[in-house]
């Protein structure tokens, strides 16, 4: 087969791949059963701000390994580091069934799992940047769907199992099969010859894109890195906090409008289908729109929806529509994010030293996972709900949008 053809298989392996990674985005579903589990099993009283610490720290420490790995992916290639990466995301998840409190998940589960994602994230998008230099938003769109799409399978895959189980042997089956997983579809992973492009395919004025190859070290003394780096940071924080507390924000909506909790946990589960659907979609759709236009207006978009979202659902704390709407556009956006920032990493800067600059500006992701999930711990410990939360995203919003206007523009070497 003529390899135009087989390149979409990296894509599909890239696809599978990330439904494991992605599984962190259905921690609001696990950890209601891991906090009962504390209460219950270890008598702890632990505060909503304390069961966020192992979703934070995961998203962290995954943010900073990424960048560390850029430069052994280049040199040993995308299908030994997702190897090593199935080791860690495997134990992480596995070992998180024998935590008895918040600091020990942090560790087995924030520590260890979000270093098996870090390792292992980047390895399928590089892949399907260098096959894809013709489409490459879509490719990586596509390719990271299923980090998106993650929480849509293993949400409720998880409420299965622990309704016929219990949460701690639900995480080591998760671990087991994650592990496995990476395994098989990470021996897909290999990068095309250095000289190799798309049949019939030339780049637009290729002198003009030979001479935007920035390293590391260039890209960070520019205007445009910063920009990059503070929309996309604010883009996933608003998204990152709506992950964190899909499931808990759904349950204080029901206790505003009187339903009984009981009845309609599982349909707040069923939430999380669509929700993770729209966080998926958002990669390819954003993908296809940032091919389409310039990326300070793609941003300004998103943050425009990121306003409007946080807008509804805190103007209607005791309406499940409007909490069904806003949380499906942040999922959509965190999507949109994790697709424009690659894109416009690889469009500003060239993609000779890509793997490093990504994993640089992905670092932004980290910096939105921290402040993201505080400001929602600490809305609802200060304020006794989450609702609180959303004016600060909105101030937030309207912050990111002067940012894309001032600085998301191409650099000049």
């Amino acid at each position: 087969m003529e390899m135009e053809k087989i390149r979409w298989f990296f894509v599909i392996s890239g696809f599978i791949i990330n439904l494991c990674l992605g599984a962190i985005y259905a921690y609001s579903i696990i950890s209601v059963h891991i906090m009962k589990l504390f209460k219950d099993v270890y008598g702890l009283n632990v505060t909503a701000t304390e069961m966020q610490l192992p979703f934070i720290v995961f998203l962290l420490v995954f943010a900073l390994t990424m960048p560390i790995m850029g430069k052994y992916i280049e040199k040993y290639g995308p299908r030994k580091m997702t190897w090593i990466g199935a080791i860690f995301v495997g134990l992480g998840w596995f070992l998180a069934s024998f935590a008895t409190s918040p600091l020990i998940l942090i560790f087995l589960y924030g520590l260890i799992g979000g270093l098996g994602v870090g390792i292992t994230y980047n390895c399928p998008i590089v892949t399907s940047g260098k096959w894809f230099p013709d489409k490459r938003g879509l490719a990586v769109g596509l390719t990271i769907f299923g980090f998106g799409f993650s929480a849509a399978i293993i949400g409720p895959l998880m409420d299965y199992l622990i309704a016929i189980f219990d949460a701690q042997i639900t995480l080591k089956i998760l671990g087991i099969l994650f592990f496995i997983i990476l395994l098989i579809f990470g021996s897909f992973l290999k990068f095309p010859s250095i000289n190799w492009k798309p049949k019939g395919w030339e780049p637009i004025e290729m002198k003009k894109k030979l001479s935007i190859e920035f390293t590391k070290e260039e890209m960070i003394k520019t205007k445009s890195f910063y920009g990059i780096w503070i929309t996309y940071m604010i883009g996933t924080l608003a998204g990152l906090m709506a992950i964190g507390v899909s499931k808990l924000v759904g349950l204080e909506v029901l206790a505003n409008t009187g339903i009984n909790e009981e009845s309609f946990s599982a349909i707040l589960t069923t939430l999380i289908i669509p929700f993770a659907a729209c966080n998926g979609f958002g990669r390819p759709l954003f993908g296809w729109i940032i091919d389409k236009f310039i990326p300070m207006k793609v941003a300004i978009l998103s943050f425009v929806l990121i306003f409007i979202a946080s807008l509804i659902v805190f103007t209607n704390p005791a309406s499940i529509i409007a909490y069904s709407i806003g949380f499906a556009i942040l999922w959509l956006n965190l999507g949109g994010w994790l697709a424009i920032a690659p894109a416009v990493t690889a469009s500003f800067f060239g993609m000779k030293d890509y793997a490093r600059n990504y994993g640089v500006v992905f670092t932004a992701y980290g910096m939105g996972a921290i402040i993201g999930n505080i400001l929602a711990g600490q809305a609802k410990d200060i304020f006794g709900t989450y609702m609180k939360v959303f004016p600060y995203v909105m101030a937030l919003a309207f912050l990111g949008i002067i940012v894309a206007m001032v600085l998301l523009k191409p650099p000049k070497k």
